[in-house]
């Protein structure tokens, strides 16, 4: 009976850490990090060349007009059911962890 549960944990951690794994393999194979950060890099040089040409024009220059702070509010009823069920998530698997140290602490002082 205490091999079957272990077993069970031990392949419900597997499965676990192989999804983890695949999601952020894929993540990186598809290039999304560079591509996002391609993005803020081609804005950066967009409000650099703003600069330069009105510095250049003899224009009165603010740095602040130049940084763009996105103070948008995303929230929606779905963004907050993901932030619901990511924190429930959180729960969870933090217990699961820490019941898994507990198992794997006593099979080890055995």
């Amino acid at each position: 009976m205490k091999h079957e549960k272990q077993n069970k944990i031990f392949k419900y951690l597997l499965l676990t850490s192989f999804i983890t794994f695949f999601a952020l393999y894929t993540s990186q194979s598809t290039g999304y990090f560079e591509y996002k950060n391609s993005q803020k890099v081609a804005l950066t040089n967009e409000q650099i060349r703003q600069f330069e040409e009105d510095v250049n024009s003899g224009k009165n220059v603010d740095v602040t007009k130049y940084i763009q702070i996105n103070n948008k509010n995303y929230q929606n009823k779905i963004s907050k059911a993901g932030l619901s069920l990511s924190g429930t998530l959180e729960k969870g698997v933090r217990k699961i962890i820490n019941e898994s140290f507990k198992v794997l602490s006593k099979l080890v002082g055995e």
